[in-house]
């Protein structure tokens, strides 16, 4: 099931099942006023136990500090039995990641596919 948690202009999140993971979509920018609609969908996703969280960031067009800072506290925070990894490709997803080192601390992955299938390997 998909559910549709926010929408904004500028911004969208959804988040759905695939098996027993988590992946919550985002699309738009990924700011300060739009990180918190964020931290509550993951929130409710680690709320349900999932077998592993993916925040899928392939359609965001602005990554600001708010939206990285909000990756580095769910991956110190995510159960250590919880695998999490952020889908990223493209100058403004995977290029900030990289510059800032969060691409060093948090696994970054370039498709979904990519990291299902590592999961579920």
């Amino acid at each position: 099931m998909i559910r549709q948690h926010a929408v904004r202009a500028g911004f969208g999140l959804t988040s759905e099942w695939i098996e027993h993971i988590a992946v919550i979509t985002v699309s738009g920018d990924l700011d300060l006023l739009t990180a918190p609609a964020l931290s509550e969908a993951i929130d409710v996703a680690l709320s349900e136990s999932p077998d592993a969280l993916i925040v899928d960031l392939s359609e965001v067009h602005f990554l600001a500090v708010a939206g990285m800072n909000l990756l580095l506290v769910t991956h110190r925070n995510i159960p250590p039995s919880t695998p999490f990894a952020v889908v990223a490709d493209g100058p403004a997803t995977r290029r900030p990641l990289t510059l800032t080192g969060v691409d060093a601390v948090v696994r970054v992955h370039r498709t979904l596919d990519e990291v299902l299938s590592g999961i579920r390997a």
